[in-house]
Order: C-alpha cells, then structure tokens, then sequence
C-alpha cells in the first residue's frame, strides 16, 4: 500500500486538499487499491479558508515519515492564516524529511512556500500562484528559480501555479505512486478524460 501523507496548515485550500483526497481514494476504491491518505496538522483541528473545520489524522508530532511513500501539500490564504502554520519549524522539518528520504512531494498553489522555506527548493525551478506577481517574486526570494509554467517538475518535487492545476497535479502524484496507466484509468473513471 503507498501512502500519502496530506500536510495542512490552517488556512488551507479545501479544494486542493479535495483533489488529492479524491484521486488517492478513487483508487483505491475503484483502481488497483494500492493507494491511501492520511492527513496531518499542527493540532488535530485544523481550520481552513473559509473558516471550515477538518479533524486530522495526526498531528506533526505522531508522524514517521518511514510509513508514507509521499507528501502532498495544498496552498492556502493569508488571511485565514495559511503561513503561521506553513512555516512552523515542525511544518518545514517533516518536508525536509520527506526530501531526505527523496520521497514525492506535491504542492499546489502556494503550497510551494513551505518547501520552499524548508530550504529543499534552493536553487531548484519550481512555480506558484502566477496572478499576482508579488507570489512569484517571493518564491524567488526564497532561492526558487521560478518558471513560469503551470506545473513544474525538479526532481522528486512538483509545483504548481493555481488552483486550475489542482486535478492534474494529484492525478500526477499517482502516476508517480502507480503508472500512467492506472492515473489514465483514475481519470476515465472520475470524469476527466
């Protein structure tokens, strides 16, 4: 079983958590059942944008990066909070396990100011939210070689521009967890192809 851990911060994107929760489990279900996620937060309680609720699976501190094959990472609103949690050194210390094990790691959005702040992301191309270039200069400013592309792959590590990019970017996340063949199956399935 490859096992996704779904990192949250408050002030997280529901709909980008959606994708990733949706995909992993469209195929486990009505797939080849090799895929499940489990989610992750600060505190069991996590708050989203738009002030909705989510209990966790776990909390940082009960997680062992061993267990799980991959790492996806929703981005957030500023608003709601989104950073304090992102860039908690507790955050940014199980992303940078994550690299150290060169395991997968997905973002959407600015889902990728976390690894990019966990240091993982220096000197390395990656994206985020491309409509307002004050996100893109400070993923720059964070030694983010930005490309202005809606879904960029360095390494074990995948970015991504906006919300538009969300489906494709958990639909990649199991082809790396699978195979083409099964994601193009996943994608048939749900819809979207």
């Amino acid at each position: 079983m490859k096992k996704v851990l779904l990192l949250l911060a408050d002030g997280f994107e529901m709909f980008e958590a959606s994708v990733f929760i949706d995909v992993i489990g469209w195929n486990l279900v009505d797939g080849d059942g090799t895929t499940s996620l489990y989610s992750v937060g600060l505190q069991r309680e996590v708050t989203s944008t738009f002030k909705q609720r989510v209990l966790v699976d776990y909390t940082t501190d009960e997680v062992n990066v061993s267990d799980f094959d991959a790492l996806a990472i929703p981005g957030g609103f500023a608003e709601y909070g989104f950073y304090e949690h992102a860039y908690d050194e507790r955050f940014l210390a199980l992303i940078r396990q994550f690299e150290a094990q060169q395991k997968p790691i997905t973002t959407i959005c600015t889902g990728a100011f976390p690894v990019a702040k966990s240091g993982i992301l220096h000197g390395r191309r990656g994206t985020t939210y491309n409509l307002n270039p004050v996100r893109q200069q400070t993923l720059k400013g964070l030694g983010v070689n930005v490309v202005n592309e809606a879904i960029v792959t360095d390494g074990n590590i995948v970015t991504s521009w906006n919300p538009s990019t969300a489906l494709d970017v958990a639909f990649l996340l199991l082809e790396k967890l699978t195979s083409p063949e099964q994601a193009d199956k996943i994608r048939t399935l749900m819809g979207f192809k």
